[in-house]
């Protein structure tokens, strides 16, 4: 039988957390962090990773196991994070998934091995180095050439993904087309039963996107940009690409207001809220639980252990 876990799913500052950990403490759970930017130490304040007091004595996994330093592939996440959910699994708990990444929580669910091909690897230097002298056309022409598919399918202007399927077809001499084909009709490894958390009312989502914000300033935002500066950590390090870092290293170069970096986030905060309600809408297993005014975790808790008992979960 394929193993059951739940995954909580759903867009920035919706209770994701808070209903993960009522959820683990009701079927003997211990929660999974599926959040790209929460797996980076010392950035607790502005990815919103829970608490101590927040986890309320529950066990959670993939929160602070990264150097900030570090560029992690969805690739990468799935390759650590899938053998502690299994090991959740062997000591008869239930792994509870909660995050916001809608590609990575898919990719854990499915848990198939990613094509071949180390990004920021030599292969990858050489073809990085290539489209700097000669542009695009000539990489998009040489995988034309080899997979003409993936040339078919890829715009022109999507670098990133022409430069990733000539780097696994040099690396594996297998196409990235191939590969997709081959792990597309494989059985997922989990039977995942999804839940989401969304408003009815998408301004109340933004209001308390806007407190949200206001909180992280006062805890300490600023200060956790600056200490991790005071690290060391490069300016093209990937950490400094998440929502709030980004803005307020600014302040801390002194090209930015407080008042300024506050505004922005906010704003990006709003933004990527909806692109993940957009990415998350696409997967029709999910259950969704909408709050009006105010969350109300009672009922959701109620309304989640109906919907897992249903499922099989006990």
């Amino acid at each position: 039988m394929t193993p059951k876990i739940v995954c909580v799913a759903g867009p920035t500052a919706c209770g994701k957390t808070t209903l993960g950990v009522l959820l683990a403490k009701r079927f003997r759970g211990e929660v999974v962090s599926v959040d790209s930017m929460q797996i980076y130490r010392g950035m607790t304040i502005g990815t919103a990773a829970p608490t101590a007091a927040e986890m309320d004595g529950v066990p959670h996994h993939m929160i602070a196991v990264a150097d900030p330093a570090e560029q992690w592939s969805v690739a990468r996440y799935v390759r650590e994070a899938v053998p502690v959910v299994d090991d959740i699994l062997a000591r008869g708990k239930l792994p509870v998934l909660v995050g916001g990444t809608g590609l990575w929580l898919e990719a854990v669910v499915q848990g198939r091995e990613f094509a071949g091909g180390q990004a920021g690897g030599e292969v990858r230097r050489q073809l990085q180095q290539r489209l700097e002298r000669e542009g695009i056309a000539p990489l998009l022409e040489e995988l034309r050439q080899v997979d003409p598919e993936a040339a078919q399918r890829l715009h022109p202007a999507d670098e990133k993904r022409i430069l990733r399927a000539l780097e696994v077809y040099r690396e594996t001499g297998k196409t990235i087309t191939a590969h997709n084909a081959e792990t597309r009709n494989l059985p997922p490894r989990y039977d995942a039963v999804w839940l989401g958390l969304r408003f009815a009312d998408r301004e109340d989502m933004k209001a308390l996107i806007d407190r949200r914000v206001d909180k992280m300033v006062e805890a300490g935002l600023t200060e956790e940009v600056r200490a991790l500066l005071e690290q060391g950590l490069p300016r093209e390090a990937t950490a400094w690409q998440a929502i709030g870092y980004k803005e307020f290293l600014r302040v801390a170069d002194g090209t930015a207001t407080e008042e300024e970096a506050i505004a922005e986030v906010k704003l990006r905060s709003r933004q990527y809220a909806k692109r993940q309600l957009t990415w998350l809408r696409r997967n029709e297993a999910i259950h969704w639980i909408e709050w009006e005014k105010e969350r109300d975790f009672a009922k959701a808790l109620q309304r989640s252990t109906e919907i897992l008992q249903a499922a099989g979960v006990s």
